[in-house]
């Protein structure tokens, strides 16, 4: 559940979801130049036009690779590389072209749960219920969210972070013109996470299992939620896990069972240090002792080049 100083942030992706090799790209350039979205050359640093400069900007903050933080000494923010940005994108890092859909799921989760830059993508993933909807229906209630946070967007900026956020997970292939070439589709598309209906105006979440999710990738997740709902508690209902606000249950889309079967197999992963139990009909959930939530990821990425 988000409190009352959550900040929930609106575009900034220049209408574009990002596409692969976006990402490596712009973690690269700032590893090289802190600045470098801001120099005149950026547009050839970056081999992109002025607006995907600022979108990849934007994506790169979005997905928590980089972050921007006040410099004392020139009093300006300053773009610095993240922990995991650097350990995922870096050229020996864990998967730097992304060629893992374990990694796809983890940007996934590090983008819906950062609602300062991408609003959209939280509510719709962590607070919109209805399986199947219109991009009508997400506009409204977006609008419906916001007014009740006494919060001022411009409805045109909630349309096109919509009809930016169907085109992070849904093929252009589905679109009605198929302008779009397949091959600028946002690498989350793989995920399949949303799926056209009978038209492109109507689309479905994917709810329920998740093959290509690793239980690592959840165990990150579900420790995160762990660390930012429960405080100082160790247990926590399974229900909250399942529906409540930026929980594993509802950015993964999983149903009860793949939950409870996730749980399980993390809990066989950590030698019992996450545990399900039920006791007079309530499913709760034991956190042990907090995990290394890097290490997990470690763990994982570590198993797959073995």
């Amino acid at each position: 559940m988000q409190n009352e100083t959550t900040k929930y942030g609106f575009s900034g992706h220049e209408t574009f979801a990002f596409r692969y090799g976006w990402l490596k790209k712009g973690v690269d350039a700032v590893q090289s130049n802190p600045n470098v979205f801001n120099g005149e050359d950026a547009i050839v640093r970056l081999g992109v036009g002025k607006n995907m400069v600022r979108s990849i900007r934007h994506w790169c903050l979005a997905t928590r690779l980089i972050t921007d933080q006040p410099d004392q000494s020139s009093r300006r923010r300053m773009l610095h590389i993240t922990e995991i940005g650097d350990k995922l994108l870096s050229n020996d890092g864990w998967d730097p072209y992304l060629e893992d859909t374990a990694s796809l799921w983890l940007l996934h989760w590090l983008l819906v749960t950062n609602p300062a830059k991408a609003a959209a993508w939280h509510i719709v993933f962590t607070n919109f219920t209805q399986p199947d909807f219109t991009k009508r229906e997400l506009s409204n209630f977006i609008v419906y969210f916001i007014e009740g946070k006494n919060i001022k967007v411009n409805q045109s900026s909630i349309n096109r972070d919509i009809d930016c956020l169907i085109h992070t997970y849904m093929s252009s292939r589905n679109a009605k013109d198929n302008l779009i070439e397949d091959s600028l589709d946002c690498p989350l598309v793989e995920l399949g996470l949303i799926q056209p209906m009978y038209d492109f105006d109507m689309c479905r979440f994917s709810i329920g299992s998740k093959p290509s999710l690793p239980v690592y990738i959840f165990g990150f997740a579900l420790n995160n939620y762990f660390d930012s709902e429960a405080g100082a508690r160790q247990t926590m209902n399974f229900q909250s896990c399942l529906y409540g606000e930026g929980s594993p249950g509802q950015v993964f889309k999983l149903d009860e069972n793949s939950l409870i079967e996730y749980i399980e197999a993390l809990q066989d992963l950590t030698a019992g240090d996450i545990q399900i139990d039920e006791t007079a009909g309530l499913k709760q959930v034991y956190r042990k002792k907090n995990l290394d939530s890097i290490q997990l990821l470690e763990d994982y990425y570590s198993k797959k080049k073995a």
